[in-house]
């Protein structure tokens, strides 16, 4: 038996005991629950008393640190650089953590061991901010407790700090400090969440014992209630760009759910370095870069504008503003600083604009807006108030939208963000886009760290939690993916054995899961009679394995009955891979609104 599996047979075996004693109890006893805590806890205290451990040196004393037992430490200066500074308040996945208000040399994390911490919130996920010194993952199983003196069980793994992947890491640093001088190595810290009870107040939570596993802040990720999300756009990687100096970003967005308020949220993923938000507005598109009326500021905090650190994520402060349904707002943003490369989703099927120099955000005009922009950088999130909630669209190229017409928005998710608006059989839920060009289930094109050509993102394993779990108000998720990673020689085994982690995963939180059948593409270069064979396992697992609570066969939908592996001209865009105009308005259409119900 392995260690993990000792573990976990002990904490059933504690667990059955104390719950068979309590129901025991519990049955003689009126109003006392078989689920309250299974064991004598210690008092909690919050995470910053527990501290014990020194991760962070200044880079003259580096002998000061000592995260891994060997002498080796986190650069203070590559921490500030990264706008990672003492006592700051980082977003990470909707989650609001704080790096520990220390300073280099002194404990600023915790070795977890057991402790029991005070956390107080009400939410759907609790997030740590770790890292394990172990040389491979560390982690083990803890317990949350709740203020109804109810408990659930959690299993959180960290990567470790110097090996593990950069694609989910939540900010890499350059160096690390070590006694004998400073390493030209990376250094990774990672937010990681786990799935809380849904609606019961947290009072504590007991991190598990796992030698190697350092946790620097934990909180409790808060639904957001009131919001559903709108528009959305994954980052797919952190090209070059510009530079932009002093420049105006006007990106041309359209809204799927309406509401009388707006929120916008702008993400630093994979950044090393802070970006800097001047100032920021939203307007209902006129025409181009024109607004219809005068653009209204947002604020963040109170302010103009923010500075996001690397990795992070800003959202704006609550404005009364009214966006239509399936409409296209200008959200402008004016960069003071220069920014030389960005977070980007590359494949926006959309004309958006850069000005010159100077704050434009305020402009109804189109007038300083002079250069045409083809992506969208920075901007990942546009939330309207009110309104049931969003299904969260997960997918590659077809969902993006690549040969759809641009500028007009007949992606498949437009198409069917439309027709939920124009029923009234189930709810007019927002649907967000989260398909990125070139995407993969189970391998990355983009390496998830540093400057890259390549924008096609991290793998749909890597990337689910940030953009579908972490979305706002997320209800349904739909997985549509897979051909890429065929026509790249991954195997049906491994795609199947990916799509049902995304399945188990989602299960876990709350969501209801559905998935797509992959489209048949012969006649495209890499689309071969094997690759064919592997798609064909893949979609029969998908309709037959009863993995996720539904399915949607788009493959049904386009294909050619006379020739199956290839899709029917009317709705081929040409490439033999990608559905026209045509094609995604049959997909949208073929979708059973009451299996996007949970």
């Amino acid at each position: 038996m392995s260690g993990r599996e000792r573990e976990e047979s002990e904490l059933r075996r504690c667990v059955w005991g104390s719950t068979v004693v309590l129901a025991l109890f519990a049955a003689l006893v009126p109003g006392v629950s078989a689920q309250a805590a299974p064991e004598r806890r210690a008092t909690p205290l919050p995470l910053e008393r527990l501290f014990d451990n020194m991760a962070v040196s200044d880079d003259a004393r580096p002998s000061e640190g000592n995260f891994d037992g060997s002498g080796a430490s986190l650069s203070a200066r590559d921490l500030a650089a990264a706008g990672w500074t003492p006592g700051r308040a980082l977003t990470v996945q909707g989650a609001r953590l704080t790096w520990p208000k220390r300073q280099p040399g002194e404990p600023d994390n915790v070795r977890a061991e057991g402790q029991e911490v005070r956390v107080r919130g009400r939410g759907d996920a609790l997030a740590f901010l770790v890292a394990s010194t172990d040389g491979t993952d560390a982690g083990g199983t803890g317990t949350v407790r709740y203020m109804d003196g109810t408990w659930s069980a959690y299993r959180l793994t960290a990567p470790d700090w110097r090996t593990g992947p950069l694609a989910t890491k939540a900010v890499a640093l350059p160096h690390i400090n070590t006694p004998a001088g400073q390493l030209a190595e990376r250094a990774r810290l990672y937010v990681v969440t786990v799935p809380l009870s849904p609606g019961r107040q947290v009072a504590s939570v007991r991190l598990p014992h796992a030698t190697g596993l350092h946790v620097f802040a934990l909180a409790v990720r808060s639904p957001a209630p009131g919001w559903t999300g709108s528009w959305t756009a994954a980052t797919g990687g952190h090209p070059t760009v510009g530079p932009w100096t002093d420049r105006t970003l006007r990106l041309v967005v359209h809204a799927s759910a309406g509401g009388p308020r707006v929120r916008l949220r702008f993400d630093n993923t994979f950044a090393s370095a802070p970006v800097r938000i001047g100032s920021a507005t939203v307007a209902v598109q006129q025409t181009g870069a024109a607004a219809r009326g005068t653009p209204a500021p947002v604020t963040f905090g109170g302010a103009a504008g923010v500075v996001i650190p690397a990795g992070a994520q800003a959202y704006s402060d609550p404005l009364d503003f009214d966006v239509p349904a399936d409409t296209n707002l200008l959200v402008s943003f004016h960069l003071p600083g220069t920014v030389p490369a960005a977070p980007v989703h590359r494949l926006a099927q959309q004309r958006s604009y850069v000005s010159g120099p100077g704050d434009h955000t305020a402009d109804g005009s189109a007038t300083p807006y002079g250069t045409v922009l083809t992506s969208w950088p920075l901007l990942t999130g546009v939330d309207v108030g009110g309104g049931p909630g969003s299904v969260v669209l997960l997918g590659d190229s077809i969902t993006d939208g690549d040969k759809s017409t641009v500028d007009a928005n007949r992606r498949w998710p437009n198409v069917l963000a439309t027709r939920l608006l124009n029923q009234a059989e189930v709810p007019h839920y927002g649907v967000l886009n989260q398909g990125i060009s070139g995407n993969r289930v189970v391998s990355d094109r983009y390496p998830g760290d540093g400057v890259s050509t390549d924008t096609a993102g991290v793998s749909a394993l890597y990337r689910f939690d940030r953009d579908v779990l972490a979305q706002t108000s997320a209800r349904t998720a739909v997985v549509f993916e897979g051909i890429n990673d065929v026509r790249a020689q991954t195997t049906a085994e491994q795609v199947i054995a990916g799509l049902r982690e995304i399945a188990d995963r989602g299960h876990a939180r709350g969501l209801r899961m559905l998935a797509a059948t992959l489209l048949p593409c012969e006649g495209e270069a890499r689309c071969t009679a094997a690759v064919d064979a592997e798609r064909a396992e893949i979609n029969a697992w998908i309709r037959t394995a009863g993995v996720f609570d539904g399915v949607l066969d788009f493959d049904a939908v386009v294909r050619d009955p006379a020739r199956p592996s290839r899709m029917l001209p009317a709705y081929d865009s040409g490439d033999h891979l990608h559905p026209g105009d045509a094609g995604l308005a049959a997909l949208a259409s073929a979708v059973d609104l009451r299996a996007l119900v949970p």
